[in-house]
């Protein structure tokens, strides 16, 4: 399970097989968590966190959108 950030106690990570899927993200904070798509930014699920914390998780993954992807390539090209 990659950790790719950590900003204002949100962790994002991958988990290591998830077969297909395309490009998205973890992320979790205390004892909620969610599921983000990339390209676009956008909502999968969501485990119990918090609007205003799914705003600011949007907002966090839109300022890094080039690096997580970036580093899901990097992840994915070394498990073939």
């Amino acid at each position: 399970m990659p950790v790719i950030l950590r900003v204002d106690g949100f962790k994002f990570f991958f988990f290591s097989d998830e077969g297909n899927e395309p490009i998205h993200i973890h992320v979790e904070k205390g004892d909620g968590a969610a599921k983000f798509w990339m390209n676009p930014v956008r909502l999968a699920k969501n485990f119990g966190m918090k609007p205003v914390d799914l705003s600011r998780v949007r907002s966090i993954l839109e300022e890094n959108e080039k690096l997580i992807e970036e580093k899901w390539n990097e992840f994915n090209s070394r498990k073939k």
